[in-house]
C-alpha cells in the first residue's frame, strides 16, 4: 500500500494484511439511488436535476459522505445484509487488482496513452464502459471520486496497523480516491489519496459499497 516516489501522504510503502471482503465491481448509480431517494425522502443530491448527470447508469454524484453512510444503513435494511463504505486499505487493494507494484488498476501504461481516457468529458460515464481490472471491477481509478470510511490523516501511514488499518480515531476530513472526469487526466494512480470534509456534496464524488460476510 502507498508509493515512495510520489508525494509524502503516499509514504512509506508499506504492507497490509486485510480480512477477505466483497466489493462491488460498479460504483452505485444513478438508478439505484433513485430508488434510495423514493423510499426514504431523503435529501436529493448536488446537481440531481441537471441533465448532465442524468443517465441512470451513471455512478451517482453530488452526494455527500454522510448520503453514501445512510443509503448504506437503508440498503443493509432492504436487503438484510451489511453494507458499508469500503476502507482506504480495502480500496487500494481492490483498485490494484492483484498488481501489486504497478501504478494504475490496469498496469503501468500512463491514462493519456489510453483512448478511452481521451477527449472531453462533460461528466461521469456510465458505469462498466472502460475496462475492468484484474479483479474485473470497473472504472476504479477513475470517471468519479469514491468516498471511503476513513477519516484522512495525512501522517497516518507512518503509524497504520498492518491488519485492517482502519484510519485515524479523528479528523475534519474523509479519504477519497481514484480519478474524476473533471480532471484533465481522468484516472488516478492507485496509491493516490485524496479528500474532502464529509459534509460537502460535489458532482465528481460517487461511492462503491463493500458487503461484509
Amino acid at each position: 500500500m502507498g508509493s515512495e516516489n510520489h508525494y509524502r501522504w503516499e509514504s512509506p510503502r508499506h504492507q497490509v494484511w486485510l480480512n477477505a471482503f466483497e466489493i462491488a465491481s460498479i460504483a452505485v448509480t444513478r438508478r439505484e439511488y433513485s430508488e434510495f431517494l423514493v423510499a426514504t425522502g431523503h435529501v436529493e443530491p448536488a446537481g440531481w436535476h441537471d441533465p448532465t448527470f442524468g443517465h441512470p447508469e451513471q455512478p451517482v454524484v453530488g452526494v455527500s459522505w454522510f448520503d453514501a453512510l445512510t443509503y448504506c444503513e437503508w440498503l443493509s435494511k432492504v436487503r438484510v445484509e451489511r453494507f458499508r463504505l469500503p476502507t482506504e486499505a480495502e480500496w487500494e487493494k481492490a483498485c490494484r487488482g492483484g498488481l501489486q507494484n504497478a501504478e494504475y488498476a490496469w498496469g503501468d501504461q500512463i491514462p493519456s496513452s489510453i483512448e478511452y481516457f481521451n477527449g472531453q468529458w462533460l461528466g461521469p460515464r456510465p458505469v462498466a464502459e472502460g475496462p475492468a481490472n484484474g479483479y474485473g471491477l470497473f472504472n476504479m481509478g477513475d470517471n468519479v471520486h469514491e468516498w471511503c470510511l476513513d477519516w484522512y490523516g495525512e501522517n497516518y501511514y507512518p503509524v497504520s496497523p498492518e491488519i485492517n488499518p482502519l484510519g485515524p480515531e479523528n479528523g475534519t476530513r474523509r479519504v477519497s480516491r481514484g480519478g474524476s472526469w473533471r480532471h484533465q487526466i481522468k484516472a488516478s494512480r492507485a496509491a493516490h489519496r485524496s479528500s474532502l470534509p464529509p459534509s460537502y456534496r460535489y458532482t465528481d464524488y460517487g461511492f462503491r459499497l463493500v458487503k461484509e460476510s
